[in-house]
């Protein structure tokens, strides 16, 4: 049992932080689509 608690806890870190790395990974996406966005209304409005 102490076995499967020692590897438990490096996993269930592991797993958080992969969880923050995603969550601002889907942040920058987001701030990239916005920029396009963006973009193209400017583009579309000077036409």
């Amino acid at each position: 049992m102490t076995k499967i608690r020692t590897l438990a806890l490096p996993a269930l870190l592991a797993l958080l932080a992969a969880c923050n790395t995603i969550e601002g990974a889907g942040h920058d996406l987001q701030a990239a689509g916005q920029a396009v966005s963006t973009e193209a209304n400017q583009a579309a409005a000077g036409m």
